[in-house]
């Protein structure tokens, strides 16, 4: 399968894009929220102009997404650019839980799906439930985690997987080590 050539080392826009699309939200409903044009938040997804820093605020704050997510992180070298993401250059990720740590392994978010390494500290956990208009593969690469799908409680050791397809889930880690795993998500949602 032939892939066309990918974007530039970071595309700020493209990224927005693909988080915006992810979250069924039109430009005009973003724009609104923001109190922006709909021309300026395009320019913006089209690298045409760049937000100020409180307006990466805000539209972190409409996305759900932490700002850090959105800030340019080391560049990769040209020929790497789009392609390879090193250790050191990975992009933090995700949500205020506290006890989790998730960075991006994808280059960017322009593709149908991201790759997430996700480190849950010991004796962390989410309480609530969550869900999302999401299918996602998980893989425990150390550790031990507790994964709770449907009200449905399982026991991961390294080297297992899971699947959730949109289902209500929640996780724990009840144990004095962290645990490591691997998400692959589709769409985007970070």
């Amino acid at each position: 399968m032939q892939h066309s050539p990918p974007d530039p080392p970071f595309s700020l826009g493209a990224d927005l894009r693909a988080l915006r699309k992810s979250r069924d939200l039109t430009l005009t409903e973003m724009a609104n929220t923001l109190g922006r044009s709909v021309g300026w938040l395009s320019q913006v997804e089209r690298g045409i102009s760049d937000p100020s820093i409180t307006d990466l605020r805000h539209i972190a704050a409409c996305l759900g997404v932490s700002v850090s997510m959105l800030f340019r992180h080391a560049a990769a070298p040209a020929h790497e650019a789009g392609y390879v993401v090193r250790q050191g250059a990975r992009r933090p990720i995700g949500s205020d839980v506290a006890g989790l740590v998730e960075e991006l392994l994808s280059p960017d978010l322009t593709d149908d799906f991201e790759v997430v390494h996700s480190t849950f500290q010991p004796h962390s956990r989410i309480t609530a439930p969550v869900s999302r208009p999401t299918q996602e593969v998980g893989y425990l690469v150390s550790g031990k985690l507790e994964v709770e799908i449907e009200g449905t409680a399982h026991l991961l050791n390294p080297g297992d997987s899971f699947r959730i397809r949109g289902e209500a889930f929640r996780w724990s880690n009840p144990f004095d080590t962290p645990a490591v795993a691997i998400w692959v998500i589709a769409p985007p949602v970070y």
